[in-house]
C-alpha cells in the first residue's frame, strides 16, 4: 500500500508563492514517476506537472510552465511543487499522485494509481 499526504496549501495573494509538499510512505517511492494535479470547484481534475523516477525529467501543463517547478527528494520520500507568480485561476485543491512506472509522465488521471487527499490553494486578494 502507498500513502501520499500533501501539505503546504493556504491562502496567498496574487503574485505570491507557495511550496506544496507530498510525503510518501509504504512501497518504494524512488522507482516511480509522480504527478501533481488540481481540481477547481465545478471543474474536472487537471494535470499540473509530472516528474520521472530520478527527477531528471519533468513535464508541465502550459498554464503553469515557467511559474511552477516540480522536484523530488528520493532519500526523504518527498515530492515538491514550488508555485510562483500565483494567479486567481490557480485556486484549486492540489493532489499528488503516483504513476505505476518510473517513466510515465502523462496528463491522464487514469494513468496514476495512488492519490493523496489533497491540499487547498486559494489565490485571492
Amino acid at each position: 500500500q502507498v500513502q501520499l499526504v500533501e501539505s503546504g496549501g493556504g491562502l496567498v495573494q496574487p503574485g505570491g508563492s507557495l511550496r506544496l509538499s507530498c510525503a510518501a510512505s509504504g512501497r518504494t517511492f524512488s522507482g516511480y514517476a509522480m504527478g501533481w494535479f488540481r481540481q477547481a470547484p465545478g471543474k474536472e481534475r487537471e494535470f499540473v506537472a509530472a516528474i520521472g523516477w530520478d527527477g531528471g525529467s519533468t513535464s508541465y501543463a502550459d498554464s503553469v510552465k515557467g511559474r511552477f517547478t516540480m522536484s523530488r527528494d528520493n532519500a526523504k520520500n518527498m515530492l515538491y511543487l514550488q508555485m510562483n507568480s500565483l494567479k486567481p485561476e490557480d485556486t484549486a485543491v492540489y493532489y499528488c499522485a503516483r504513476a505505476p512506472s518510473g517513466t510515465y509522465m502523462g496528463p491522464r488521471t487514469d494513468g496514476y494509481d495512488y492519490w493523496g487527499q489533497g491540499t487547498q490553494v486559494t489565490v485571492s486578494s
